[in-house]
């Protein structure tokens, strides 16, 4: 249970229809590969801020109290498919809110079935809508089995566009590894745009966001999933599958609001922030100060 007087330094809402932002837990992390621990973000991101998050940041934007309203977590068991299937249900539920839904993860393999609800909500809210992904993340996540598993946070923009979309309609940022055949997926599919970490550095964080800007201006709805090793170790040791050479904690967030200021982002999540493999909390401070960034943004 959520304690409202208390968590997110007591500026929750009471009812979800009175707040701007709606954010759910997914405490999973069956689909990590390698470090496992990201199933322990969602409560202790939200102990951090409910400890010492501040009220500004240098955008000088004091959080309106009531800004948002917190669902507490999903429920996982061990039964993979049926725990999906209640991310899913319950994603959706918050989407009907229809306000900026954002979820907490959980590894990577969580977005799977967030974007399944993505996809539903939107169709029923603009039937003739386009949606897009956003992917920021050291990884394609293309591969179509990994582990023997299809669900696995290794899998999530393949299963994206399987089910969800078409190649034209995403973007990935922050690559810098990658399996042979996520390469061939990139090849076959040119239309399929893609941000290096390398370019991001060399070109600047305004190119970036001018590219993605081309792309989805003219979007409906837009789901943005942030994989926390899209940032270099350095600014996110906590996560299980890092990568050298990612994008500054400043990078990152001068994007993060960009795109909330221009384009029709309607939910994002934060994923594989791995507590139990952090330092000094470096990485859930991180996703505390992106979380910032969407309070920020709706309290003005």
């Amino acid at each position: 249970m959520i304690d409202y007087e208390k968590a997110w330094l007591g500026l929750c809402a009471k009812k979800p229809e009175h707040a701007k932002i709606c954010i759910l837990g997914i405490p999973f992390d069956g689909g990590a590969s390698l470090g496992k621990g990201a199933a322990k973000a969602p409560q202790r991101i939200r102990d951090l801020a409910s400890e010492d998050m501040p009220e500004a940041d240098d955008a000088w934007i004091l959080i309106k109290k009531g800004i948002m309203f917190d669902y507490g977590d999903v429920e996982i068991d061990l039964d993979w498919e049926k725990s999906f299937k209640r991310v899913e249900d319950r994603a959706y539920e918050v989407m009907k809110q229809d306000k900026f839904s954002l979820f907490i993860g959980g590894d990577h393999s969580v977005t799977i079935p967030l974007q399944r609800a993505f996809k539903k909500y939107q169709e029923e809210r603009k039937p003739d809508g386009k949606i897009g992904i956003i992917h920021f993340d050291a990884h394609f996540d293309l591969c179509d089995r990994f582990e023997g598993h299809k669900w696995s946070h290794a899998n999530t923009a393949k299963r994206a566009l399987d089910d969800i979309l078409e190649p034209k309609d995403i973007l990935f940022l922050g690559i810098r590894a990658a399996e042979s055949e996520e390469l061939e997926i990139i090849k076959k599919h040119p239309e399929i745009e893609v941000i290096s970490a390398t370019e991001v550095f060399q070109n600047g964080y305004m190119a970036a966001y001018e590219r993605i800007y081309k792309k989805f201006k003219d979007y409906d709805g837009i789901y943005f999933t942030l994989d926390i090793d899209v940032l270099d170790p350095a600014y996110a040791p906590g996560t299980g599958t890092p990568v050298f050479a990612g994008l500054s904690s400043r990078e990152l967030i001068e994007l993060v609001r960009l795109l909330l200021a221009h384009l029709p982002i309607k939910a994002m999540d934060i994923v594989e922030v791995a507590p139990p493999l952090d330092r000094n909390d470096i990485t859930s401070w991180a996703a505390i100060g992106i979380i910032q960034q969407i309070f920020n943004f709706y309290s003005k």
